[in-house]
């Protein structure tokens, strides 16, 4: 494992891939690679899916895709993305991958994928930061975190650690230690990736890497992928494993996939259950069920938001879902909930880093973490209690508010990403803007339940933005099987 800023010189890349296939597929694979067998001739946005028949087919090597990943990535210009790169691991692990699959023994879809990790997911031999400098000397992870491991299971190939917010205690993504990875999709000033989950998605919506796995405790996946551009899952909390998670608020935390499309989130999803392939069909339109929610979610939204949002649901219900509008009072009661008692992320991160906050780490912190954090001191064991009485009544009544099948549709946040600056040199507008941001998803994680955010169309200043669809908890094959559906018809592809 190398730091960035330790590199010198940039990683060589083979210059020629074997090419092993003809006619029409031999086309199409000249026409991505030209003939060179690197990613510098690639489109920008390869999905696992495209990647995956040039790897399996032998059009392209797994080396010579982890070496020019990892040579795109040192040589990009924005070199806040990543922490750390695993060139040492990545290439051990493309060359197990092409033996197997130049022998015929392919792990599945995934082997060769490469893959990069929010640096809060141990990787055996690196250090786990959690997006801080007070954890940076710390000893490296002595073995991989349970999803790591499931990845490498499935032949995947890990390249680097992405930059985060720290200790993943924020929807915006800045970070003053490591610095904050500029949103790809901006074409006026650098504007936030969004958080926890900054560098993940960044590394995604740049071109760098198919797929990144984050963390979601408030929307730390489905912010940053909308603001991106891209697909986001948030899986219910505990469909996988979460061993050698660094944790937030462990009764909120869950994980999932910032990737192209929604089929690449099906099959990552399926790898890191342990399954060797996806097992999620997709849902008739005709079928499905979208209930818009009409509390809270689009309060104060940018016109912008709200247009892009309205024409994809517009081209949902003539692509033949069934739409309908409906309040959810338990949206509302949730924040009635946090301005009583306090939030519940926040009493467990208190309680998490009490002793941090307590002693010299804390002046080494992001000031603003270190705030919001203390918050939870006064949050007493009355208070939390009744969060966690309140948070299981809400998922009962929230539940008997929707028919079998239905799922919830809303703007994954209401505003585009805005410009970096003025929120580095205003704390009072970075709060409120934190806020807002974390809205409109914190409510899935209060009620348990999982989400995907797909990109609709563009806002304020050309920005992306992202539609939320939502199940209850455990719902999770539901959801993704109506979003493969609803993908292409959602982008306009359809």
């Amino acid at each position: 494992m190398k730091r960035l800023a330790a590199k010198s010189g940039k990683i060589h890349v083979r210059r020629r891939a074997r090419v092993l296939v003809s006619g029409a597929h031999a086309d199409m694979v000249a026409r991505e690679c030209s003939g060179k067998g690197t990613l510098s001739e690639m489109k920008e946005d390869n999905s696992i899916a495209g990647l995956s028949v040039l790897l399996q087919s032998g059009a392209l090597d797994p080396v010579v895709l982890a070496t020019a990943t990892l040579e795109k990535i040192a040589g990009y210009k924005d070199q806040s993305i990543f922490t750390s790169l695993l060139e040492e691991r990545a290439l051990t692990e493309a060359k197990a991958s092409a033996r197997r699959i130049r022998s015929g023994r392919s792990l599945g879809l995934l082997d060769g994928i490469p893959v990069a990790w929010k640096d809060l997911l141990d990787t055996a031999g690196a250090v786990t930061t959690s997006g801080s400098i007070v954890l940076s000397d710390s000893p490296p992870a002595t073995a991989d975190a349970a999803v790591v491991k499931a990845l490498a299971g499935a032949g995947m190939v890990s390249v680097g650690r992405t930059n985060m917010s720290e200790f993943a205690f924020s929807g915006l993504g800045i970070n003053p230690h490591y610095g904050t990875p500029h949103n790809p999709a901006s074409g006026d000033v650098p504007r936030i990736p969004g958080g926890s989950s900054s560098g993940s998605a960044v590394a995604v919506a740049a071109g760098l890497v198919p797929v990144a796995i984050g963390t979601d405790t408030g929307g730390s996946i489905r912010i940053p992928a909308a603001l991106n551009g891209i697909v986001g899952y948030k899986a219910t909390r505990g469909r996988y494993a979460m061993d050698g998670v660094f944790p937030l608020a462990q009764s909120l935390d869950s994980l999932g996939p910032l990737c192209r499309t929604v089929q690449d989130a099906v099959w990552i999803d399926a790898a890191m259950r342990g399954r060797t392939a996806p097992d999620i069909g997709r849902t008739d339109l005709r079928d499905m069920k979208i209930v818009i929610a009409e509390t809270v979610v689009f309060d104060d939204a940018e016109p912008g938001v709200v247009a892009a949002f309205e024409a994809a649901v517009d081209r949902l219900a003539g692509a033949g879902a069934r739409v309908e509008r409906r309040a959810f009072p338990a949206f509302a009661e949730v924040f009635d909930l946090i301005t009583r008692h306090g939030a519940l992320v926040t009493a467990e991160a208190y309680a998490l880093h009490k002793e941090r906050l307590a002693g010299d780490e804390a002046r080494r912190m992001d000031q603003r973490v270190v705030v919001r954090t203390r918050l939870g001191e006064k949050i007493g064991m009355t208070d939390y209690v009744a969060l966690l009485d309140a948070r299981r009544r809400l998922i009962t009544q929230f539940a008997a508010c929707l028919a079998p099948g239905e799922l919830i549709a809303h703007p994954t946040l209401p505003h585009v990403a805005p410009p970096i600056a003025p929120l580095v040199a205003d704390d009072d507008l970075f709060f409120r803007t934190n806020g807002k941001t974390l809205r409109n998803t914190l409510i899935g994680n209060f009620l348990d339940g999982c989400g995907i955010s797909i990109p609709c169309g563009t806002g304020e200043a050309d920005m992306p933005v992202g539609l939320l669809l939502s199940g209850q908890r455990n719902e999770d094959e539901r959801l993704l099987s109506a979003a493969l559906a609803a993908e292409a018809v959602i982008r306009g592809e359809a």
